[in-house]
């Protein structure tokens, strides 16, 4: 089981960054696509970004592209969120979460999960507040 922390969440100006980390332990790292969710206070979890198990591949939710990067460290055991031009809809708390690639792992496997149900492992997250 692999066991996710997120860090990075904060208060934030409108307009504002913010780099928000996930590290894993307990497993081989590049075994998991790696997504980031996020629960807007009286709003359902949604998808924000997902990354492939090699890092090649992303994809981003319409609302956050562009404004939005995830990548990953797969030696630190480590993914990031790099967040720019942040607004006061962005404030949520804010979820990492890990798919296990099953083998073999190569081009085919190496893509971004999008939906919830594929991810089976997530962290306790953390808190973004952008105020204006």
């Amino acid at each position: 089981q692999v066991q996710l922390v997120e860090s990075g969440g904060g208060l934030v100006q409108t307009g504002g960054s913010l780099r928000l980390s996930c590290a894993a332990s307990g497993v081989t790292f590049s075994s998991y696509a790696m997504g980031w969710f996020r629960q807007a206070p009286g709003k359902e979890r949604e998808f924000v970004a997902a990354i492939s198990w090699s890092g090649g591949s992303t994809f981003y939710a319409d609302s956050v592209k562009g404004r939005f990067t995830v990548s990953r460290d797969n030696a630190k055991n480590t993914v990031y969120r790099q967040m720019n031009s942040l607004k006061s809809e962005d404030t949520a708390v804010y979820f990492c979460a890990a798919h296990m690639v099953e083998q073999p792992r190569n081009y085919y496997s190496d893509y971004p999960r999008v939906p919830q149900y594929e991810y089976n492992n997530w962290g306790q997250g953390t808190r973004v507040t952008v105020s204006s």
